[in-house]
């Protein structure tokens, strides 16, 4: 067993932080939750869920149906409007995936903004679809959740599920998640951006996927060589010093691992948590 003995709470109690949960785990399966503030066990992720839709883009990588060069009209042309900005014709999964799709600021804020305020009737994907790209594909960072609105519409469209769907045999029945929700738009489709519901000992475990090189105990879930790409694009996992990738999501989530150390943490807060104070690293 290689958890280590880091008293996570007390770290986040003596930093004053509106945390409740902090889950640790290691490549060996191994997972210890503690609770900082007490809270109901199953919250949302936030941003994170765009790491999971990550995660789907790998399984279909793996069958052969979509890879970071994949163009976003050739799974979706036929859903653009008829006087739709020819700059989308370049938009690949590597732009949506490194936020570089040349997208205006605000551009469908899910977290923040209503359905009801998007035009062509709650139509998420018809209002982007619409939109004139104000930057040249690839030339500018813009984070949005509109990217991975997009993408979750383009895993639908290539596998015939959502990512949902598609991740939930893998999670609950072979990777042990106990709750798992995913939001939707008006519409009906996963948002695929946000509002990923999990409990905090269950997030951990992509961590530990990672550490892995994408197999769960005895089963492979996803290729050595899509993690590779995952990290060497920071497809949303970022490098921030002394081996740690992590992913934050608003209000205050975290899911990070560190391969040198063999640890992956996750916890869930509502505050602007420092990782330095949790991490102490």
């Amino acid at each position: 067993m290689s958890l280590s003995d880091i008293d996570y709470s007390a770290r986040a109690k003596k930093a004053d932080l509106n945390t409740y949960f902090i889950a640790e785990g290691d490549s060996d399966y191994n997972i210890r939750i503690q609770s900082v503030i007490p809270a109901n066990p199953t919250c949302n992720c936030y941003s994170i869920a765009k790491s999971f839709a990550v995660l789907a883009v790998g399984l279909l990588f793996d069958k052969g149906l979509l890879t970071p060069n994949t163009k976003v009209i050739e799974i979706l042309g036929d859903l653009f409007p008829e006087n739709y900005d020819v700059n989308w014709d370049k938009v690949t999964l590597h732009h949506i995936m490194t936020h570089r799709i040349g997208l205006e600021k605000d551009c469908i804020d899910i977290d923040n903004v209503g359905g009801e305020t998007y035009p062509i009737n709650n139509d998420y994907l018809g209002c982007l679809l619409s939109k004139k790209l104000v930057n040249t594909p690839g030339s500018s960072y813009l984070y949005t959740d509109a990217g991975f609105y997009l993408l979750s519409r383009i895993v639908e469209r290539a596998s015939g599920m959502d990512p949902a769907n598609l991740l939930r045999p893998i999670l609950m029945n072979v990777m042990g998640f106990k709750e798992f929700a995913w939001s939707v738009c008006p519409l009906g489709f996963c948002v695929g951006a946000t509002g990923l519901y999990v409990r905090t000992n269950d997030l951990v475990k992509l961590g530990i996927l990672y550490l892995n090189g994408g197999i769960w105990k005895d089963q492979r879930i996803v290729s050595q060589k899509w993690i590779d790409i995952v990290l060497r694009e920071e497809y949303e996992f970022h490098l921030i010093g002394n081996g740690w990738y992590h992913k934050g999501g608003l209000r205050g989530q975290m899911l990070a691992f560190n391969p040198k150390l063999n640890r992956a943490v996750a916890w869930h807060s509502f505050d602007n948590v420092a990782f330095e104070k949790i991490i102490g690293e």
